[in-house]
């Protein structure tokens, strides 16, 4: 009969490791305010890159359309 010898695997253990209810709750809470903090920052990048864009922008389209500033 073939026997079969048993692997030596360094990573894997031979018995399930977990970290209970309050280590699904505070994973759950860091990924939480990763995800508040991303959005966070897309929306105030969006805020702040949005004019940066926008008044070159405008400034070109007077110069080619030959268009004076509005001056009082």
């Amino acid at each position: 009969m073939l026997r079969l010898s048993p692997v030596f695997h360094g990573l894997r253990s031979a018995s399930l490791e977990t970290h209970g209810p309050l280590g699904v709750i505070w994973v759950g809470l860091g990924l939480c305010g990763f995800y508040v903090a991303l959005i966070w920052i897309n929306s105030l990048l969006g805020f702040v890159l949005t004019p940066l864009f926008i008044v070159p922008l405008t400034w070109l389209l007077d110069r080619f359309r030959g268009n004076a500033p509005a001056r009082d």
